[in-house]
């Protein structure tokens, strides 16, 4: 790395990060696209979209490692790139999550998506990764604080999906097989939400050095 100053450094891994977040939530908006209108055609080009991006992902993350070894930042620059490394390891779960999404989903009848809601609810949780990247720009903790009240919704969400499908279960002609692929769709969008909320913590990390967990709260919901 040339000798620049390291504020330039951190804008230029910030702005690549943002650029990768971008690409993952319009993957995902495109695969609720593709199973919308059952397009399995569409599947191959998401599939490649997302390869694209991982190499993209590894490649941010050798660019933090690198500037940490060269920099060895302090502060706040430090809780920047330790929260860019992080934010970017939420992405590569969240574009992972995308596809198991897509495979389980064309798998379904379009009735069955249309009654649990899943469309509604995968956009709720893209949006809040998108708001959670609006944070990381803004360094805005209110808005980090917003995207994580809005988990809960997610969640009543999840309730619903999960009472929904272990009723139709109890019917003698249900099958069990596509009800539990129902229940495994709706549980990869809780996580991708619960992802967007750590990243929103990572944001709340970055801007005041206040460490917070996100609790797994999975045992709450089927309870």
């Amino acid at each position: 790395m040339p000798d620049r100053p390291v504020h330039l450094y951190i804008k230029e891994l910030s702005l690549v990060l943002v650029d990768i977040s971008d690409k993952v939530v319009g993957n995902l908006f495109d695969a609720l696209r593709a199973v919308k209108y059952h397009d399995a055609n569409g599947v191959p080009t998401i599939k490649l979209a997302e390869k694209e991006i991982d190499s993209e992902e590894i490649d941010l993350e050798e660019r933090c490692i690198a500037f940490l070894a060269m920099h060895h930042p302090v502060a706040k620059d430090l809780r920047t790139i330790v929260t860019i490394l992080m934010i970017n390891d939420d992405l590569v779960r969240i574009g992972e999550l995308s596809l198991h999404i897509i495979d389980l989903m064309l798998e379904l009848a379009p009735e069955l998506l249309e009654k649990l809601e899943f469309e509604k609810m995968s956009m709720h949780a893209g949006n809040m990764v998108k708001k959670s990247i609006d944070a990381f720009v803004l360094q805005d903790r209110a808005l980090a604080e917003e995207v994580c009240a809005h988990d809960e919704k997610i969640d009543a969400m999840h309730r619903f999906v999960f009472t929904k499908v272990t009723t139709l279960m109890k019917s003698q002609d249900a099958d069990v097989e596509k009800l539990a692929d129902a229940l495994s769709i709706s549980r990869y969008i809780e996580r991708m939400a619960d992802h967007a909320s750590k990243i929103a913590l990572e944001v709340i990390y970055m801007v005041t050095g206040e460490i917070a967990h996100h609790k797994d709260d999975y045992e709450d919901l089927i309870t």
